[in-house]
Parts: structure tokens; sequence; C-alpha cells
């Protein structure tokens, strides 16, 4: 069972903006806060990140990664408090890719991570509005940046595929280090080692269509009914069927969204017998129907600015 494989396997990378630029002193961009999750890493030089105040600024070496998760203005630049641009006038003011580099020359990765499916509650809200990683040298995570790094300045057929995985990849892995750490890491993850819930949890993720009852998955846990519930309850911070019903109206939702399933595949797929009671705990649980919800949730327009993340080509 990954848990972690689960939740994030509904929050797909799709046509990701990404950009590498080489850039001397002084410079600085102000990226919009409409970008869900965005990445940055430094490849050569140092740049300086923050949110709202300079004062809180955090250095990028080389090697680094910082994820900023969405909502608020951030801001990139050769030293803490420098003047920050637009993307559009910073684009426009930087001069092509220097070769060979400029002494002083600091080359990053920017990316804006953009969710194209249901992302589980709690995931992202586990993240600190700024998340900075130092991965040592052999680690997966400083491989990754290395790979983004050369795909980017290659321009390759098929660039767009990989860098769409690359940052799959390196967000897979910048979640992993963190929630490993991190004492806001949501109830799920930390579920996934106590052992009293290990088994009941692996079946439900590994099957969402079966007709699970408490009983059943106290009985995979080896524990009485009342003492699974409880058990459950206060790991989860919820009982075991809501927890069920959660993931099955979770799974439905990326279905919905993502796919052009008629609404009885997706009932039997997700654990109801039929569309009406699929439909009606659906109805329940979003207060209105999945086939509405559908058509709701195609029009909804992205809510990521496709052009914050490119400040320079």
């Amino acid at each position: 069972m990954d848990l972690l494989y689960d939740h994030r396997l509904q929050a797909r990378s799709t046509g990701t903006e990404f950009a590498r630029t080489v850039v001397v002193p002084p410079w600085g961009v102000k990226l919009g806060g409409s970008i869900e999750l965005a990445v940055h890493a430094v490849t050569r030089g140092t740049a300086w990140l923050w949110v709202e105040s300079a004062a809180d600024a955090v250095r990028l070496s080389p090697g680094e990664v910082a994820l900023v998760r969405g909502g608020v203005e951030h801001f990139i630049a050769h030293e803490a408090g420098a003047a920050c641009l637009d993307p559009d006038e910073f684009r426009r003011r930087q001069a092509p890719s220097p070769a060979p580099l400029h002494g002083d020359a600091t080359v990053f990765l920017c990316g804006a991570y953009r969710f194209t499916g249901d992302v589980t509650a709690g995931l992202l809200d586990a993240l600190p509005p700024v998340l900075t990683l130092a991965p040592a040298t052999g680690e997966p995570l400083h491989d990754v940046i290395g790979l983004i790094s050369r795909e980017l300045a290659a321009g390759d057929p098929g660039r767009q595929t990989v860098l769409d995985r690359l940052l799959d990849v390196l967000l897979v892995l910048a979640l992993r280090t963190d929630l490993q750490l991190s004492p806001a890491a949501p109830r799920w993850w930390r579920a996934v080692s106590d052992l009293r819930l290990r088994d009941a949890l692996r079946a439900v993720h590994e099957d969402l269509s079966y007709a699970w009852t408490v009983d059943e998955l106290a009985g995979l846990s080896g524990m009485s009914r009342a003492a699974f519930a409880r058990t459950f309850r206060e790991v989860l911070g919820q009982p075991p069927m809501q927890y069920v019903t959660d993931r099955r109206m979770s799974v439905a939702r990326d279905m919905l969204r993502t796919t052009d399933k008629s609404l009885i595949r997706i009932a039997t797929e997700v654990g109801y017998a039929s569309q009406y009671s699929f439909t009606a705990a659906f109805r329940r649980a979003h207060g209105t129907p999945p086939g509405a919800w559908r058509q709701q949730s195609a029009s909804a327009p992205l809510t990521v600015d496709d052009t914050a993340c490119r400040p320079a080509g």
C-alpha cells in the first residue's frame, strides 16, 4: 500500500510551466499568488526567496529546492529585499543567456504545478508556506533537480513530457521528505505506520469497490469492532466508514473531472451498488448530483497564471 501514491495520483501535472533562467545582478522577479504550487531550484550561484517580508528571506544555493504554496505573491532576487519586476517586464529586460556563463551569473529553475485532478484535503495544507530542502549529493531529489536543469537546457523533442514527469517525481520526493519530518503531516500519513490500522487501510485503498463494513475492517486489524472504531477515530480523526466514504467521493470526483466514464461505471468502481445510491451519496456530500457537478467542473477555468512562472526563455 502506498497512500502517498493514492493521494498524489489526484494531482497530476500537465503542461507544466517551467523555465531555466540565467541572470546577473541586479535582478528580481515577483510571482503571482494564483500559482497553486511553485517549485524553485538554483543550479548555479545563489538566490533569495521571500513571501511577505524580505526579513524572512531564505537563501537558495545550488542543488536546493523550494516549494511555495499558492495564495500569496512571492519574490526571488539576487539579494533579499531587492526590487522585483513583474514576469513580463523581467523577461523583457533579460538578455539572452550568456555563453560562457558570466562569473557572477545565477541559473535558477522556476516551475508552476497545475492541478487537473482533485487534491486530497490536507496534502498541500501539510506544507508550510515556503518549504526549502537541501538534498545531499547522491540523494534522489538532488539528482532530479540536475535532470530537470539538463532537460531545460537541451530543448530536445519530447521535453514537455519529460518535464511533466520529472516535476511529478520532484513533488513526490519533496512531499515525502517533508511529511517524514513535519509534525503537521496529515493524519493518514501518520496512520500508515500504525500497525493496528495498516491492514485495514491497505484493504480500503486496494479495493474501494468492495462493500466494506466496520466489522470486516476490524477483523482485518485483529481488533473488536468497538476497539477498532475507537482507535481509528483517535488516529485519523473520523469514523472508519466516513473515511471510506470520503475516499470514495475523492476518487469519484477525480473520475468525473478527468474521464468520460458513465455514472453507473463510476458508481461501481467506487463501491456503490447502483447509480441511484451513488447519486444520493454524492448529493449528500456535495449538495449537487454527480452529473451536474461534472458539467460545472468542465467549465471551471484554471486558477494558475499561465505566464507567472516563465520569467525568461
